[in-house]
């Protein structure tokens, strides 16, 4: 599942529903997960911070390094290097997982 960090920080505005949306993705990856872990299922969650794609506006990718502790906005193949990972053989024995790709901010 692809979730965002909005989930964790909230959104003013229209943001609300975008992050309450994705809210719902976290728990739903939870719950999931445990319901079909015995069968070898895994379900885990990417949560991605502020990234370099068509997305965000120009203004928030400008003013994205002075929020984001790493002091830079994430690229897309950062992203799906998470992903890639949790598909792999490695992480076999991760399920229920979110990891957030998101430069240490919250």
């Amino acid at each position: 599942n692809i979730s965002s960090g909005a989930a964790y920080i909230g959104g003013a505005g229209d943001g609300v529903q975008y992050a309450v949306s994705k809210g719902a993705v976290n728990s739903f990856t939870i719950g999931l997960s445990q319901e079909v872990a015995g069968e070898g299922i895994r379900v885990n969650a990417v949560s991605p911070g502020l990234t370099r794609t068509d997305m965000p506006s120009p203004a928030a990718l400008e003013r994205g390094p002075s929020i984001i502790p790493m002091g830079r906005v994430g690229d897309a193949e950062e992203i799906a290097e998470a992903v890639l990972w949790l598909l792999s053989d490695r992480a076999s024995f991760v399920a229920g997982a979110n990891i957030r790709v998101a430069g240490g901010r919250p």
